[in-house]
């Protein structure tokens, strides 16, 4: 990782991995990682649901996919281009905030636009409800520019999900890095971002060794 660049545990919340079909991603990744993520919610309105895996160091993998227990959403598309997939990938990260009207405003006078935020809500299996607030989400820059997110008073899901794993490294692939990193610095953020396709890529120690996901 570059020397310029925040190290994983002072930036990122989560890392989110797209997938088609949810119980299938869980058993892949399982697989892949020796550790089993477990269920974590649906997300009512948006037509979603999703398991986790801690990261280390208060981060997690968030596995997400349409939730055929919910009808479509009204008006508007599943997050993370879940109506597009037809094969599992990194979709996008979280980068840990606060006050984000005023990161927003920040954002914005620097030239990028990260979103209003909202609120949103979903209950865990234990009938826990979260809360949390964020800032527009989806594809941006092929995922390499994060949405924001406060879980204000609510309980952090890294400390519920199932340890084994840690994330080691997030970077990028973007035909041009330039304007990816001016989107990043915008948000006082950084991420090391090499000329390239787009893609996402996460490196975890895992109990099956040093795996990559793209």
């Amino acid at each position: 990782m570059s020397a310029a660049a925040p190290t994983p545990d002072q930036i990122v919340d989560h890392v989110v991995y797209a997938a088609p079909d949810l119980d299938a991603a869980v058993a892949d990744l399982e697989a892949r990682l020796g550790v089993r993520p477990a269920y974590g919610g649906s997300h009512p309105g948006a037509g979603s649901h999703n398991a986790l895996l801690d990261l280390g160091d208060g981060a997690y993998l968030e596995i997400i996919a349409p939730d055929p227990g919910q009808p479509d959403p009204v008006g508007r598309r599943r997050p993370f281009g879940l109506d597009d997939l037809d094969a599992p990938r990194l979709a996008g990260w979280a980068a840990k905030a606060t006050n984000l009207e005023a990161r927003v405003a920040a954002a914005r006078a620097r030239g990028f636009d990260p979103g209003e935020a909202r609120t949103m809500r979903r209950r865990r299996p234990d009938g826990v409800e979260l809360v949390w607030t964020l800032t527009r989400g989806g594809p941006a820059a092929g995922g390499l520019v994060p949405f924001l997110i406060d879980w204000g008073d609510a309980p952090h899901p890294a400390a519920t999900a199932p340890i084994g794993c840690r994330l080691t490294a997030l970077a990028g692939r973007h035909p041009r890095p330039a304007e990816v990193e001016a989107a990043l610095a915008a948000l006082g953020l950084a991420l090391p971002v090499e000329e390239g396709p787009a893609a996402l890529l996460a490196t975890l120690d895992t109990p099956n060794g040093v795996v990559r996901l793209t």
